[in-house]
C-alpha cells in the first residue's frame, strides 16, 4: 500500500491504516493518526477497544498485520532497536521485579540503557523524591501509588523522547491519579512526547489532543474542548429524587434522541429543538413535577462518546487528523 511521506521531525509518531487480528478477534481496523512533538496525546476508550494492542505495536512489542507505524521518524519494524532506545513503556500491568527494592530497581533498568541514576537524576527527581525515603523497600511491598511512580521513574530513566503509558492510572485512587498527571504536565514541559491510554473520560481534558476509540475503530481525533464544542444538539441536565424512574420515563419517550445516567442526573437530548422551559413540562405531564430541575449543559467527553457510538456525528467532524 501506498505510504504518504512526511517530512522528518513533522510527527512523532504517526500510524497509517493500522491492522491488527487475534485469531477471529479484528482488534484494529484501519486506525490513522499522528501525534506532533512535545504532544501529550490521550487514547481515550474502554476495556477492549484497542488501545494496549496499539501501544504494543508503537512500542515494538506487537508486530501489525497491516499498514504503517512510525515512532521517531523510525519504522516500528525495521527500525525497531532505534526505537528501543529512545522510547519509555510503562505497561498496564505492574511489571517490574518485585523482589528487588526501589533502588535496585532503578539501578537495574539504569544499567540496561548504558546508563546512572546519577546521570538522569534531575529527570525524575520531583518523582523519585516521593519514593525516595522508601528506597530499600522491595517493590512489591509498594502501595498502588508507589509503584505507579517507581514505573514512570523507570520508563524515564534513560531520558527518552517519546513515552508510551499504558492504562497508567487504573486501579490507583483518585489522589494518586491527580498527582500522575500532575507529574506529566511537568514531563510535558521537558518536550517528551507522551501517548497515554485512559478509559477515564474526565482524564481527556488533561490531554492536549485525544483519540476516541471503541472495537478497535477511531471514532474521533482532536482537542477536547473541540470535540466538547462540537456536539450537535442541545444537552440539558435533569436532576430528581427519583433518577431510575427517571430514565427510563424518558427513554421511553419517542421524542428522545438520547438519555443516559450521569451520576445522580440524566443526560438528555431530542430529536427536535425543544427549550428547558418545554422539557419541564414535558416532566410534568410525565409525572414529575416536584422537585426535578433541567438546565441546558455543556457536553463533555463521554457525552460526545455517546453520540458517536450510537451513530452520531459531531458538527464539523474530522475522524484523522
Amino acid at each position: 500500500m501506498a505510504i504518504t511521506q512526511r517530512a522528518a521531525g513533522e510527527y512523532a509518531i504517526r500510524i497509517e491504516k493500522l491492522e491488527k487480528r487475534y485469531g477471529d478477534t479484528h482488534a484494529l481496523k484501519g486506525l490513522s493518526f499522528s501525534v506532533k512533538p512535545g504532544e501529550l496525546f490521550g487514547l481515550i476508550g474502554p476495556d477492549g477497544a484497542g488501545k494496549t494492542s496499539l501501544i504494543r505495536i508503537l512500542g515494538t512489542l506487537v508486530l501489525a498485520d497491516g499498514g504503517y507505524a512510525e515512532v521517531l521518524g523510525h519504522e516500528v519494524v525495521k527500525d525497531y532497536r532505534k526505537i528501543r532506545q529512545k522510547m519509555g513503556y510503562m505497561p498496564g500491568r505492574f511489571s517490574l521485579y518485585q523482589d528487588l527494592t526501589i533502588k535496585e530497581n532503578l539501578n537495574l533498568f539504569a544499567t540496561i540503557f548504558g546508563t546512572t541514576l546519577e546521570e538522569n537524576y534531575e529527570l525524575i527527581r520531583e518523582i523519585y523524591v516521593q519514593i525516595e525515603p522508601f528506597k530499600n523497600r522491595r517493590a512489591g511491598a509498594l502501595s498502588g501509588g508507589m509503584k505507579q511512580k517507581l514505573a514512570l521513574c523507570c520508563a524515564l530513566i534513560h531520558a527518552p523522547e517519546v513515552l508510551f503509558l499504558d492504562e497508567p492510572t487504573t486501579g490507583v485512587d483518585a489522589v494518586s491519579r491527580k498527582e500522575f498527571w500532575e507529574m506529566l504536565g511537568r514531563l510535558k514541559s521537558k518536550g517528551i512526547t507522551m501517548l497515554v491510554s485512559t478509559p477515564y473520560m474526565d482524564e481527556a481534558s488533561l490531554c492536549d489532543r485525544v483519540a476516541l476509540i471503541q472495537e478497535g475503530e477511531i471514532l474521533q481525533v482532536d482537542t477536547p474542548d473541540a470535540i466538547e464544542a462540537a456536539f450537535p444538539r442541545s444537552l440539558y441536565g435533569i436532576t430528581g429524587a427519583d433518577t431510575y424512574s427517571l430514565l427510563l420515563a424518558m427513554r421511553a419517550d419517542e421524542r428522545t434522541a438520547s438519555v443516559h445516567a450521569f451520576g445522580d442526573s440524566v443526560h438528555f437530548t431530542a430529536k427536535e429543538a425543544i427549550s428547558a422551559a418545554s422539557l419541564q413540562s414535558m416532566l410534568s405531564e410525565k409525572g414529575f413535577a416536584d422537585g426535578v430541575e433541567v438546565k441546558e449543559i455543556r457536553a463533555n467527553i463521554e457525552d460526545c462518546f455517546m453520540e458517536l457510538m450510537s451513530g452520531g456525528r459531531l458538527a464539523d467532524e474530522e475522524i484523522s487528523k
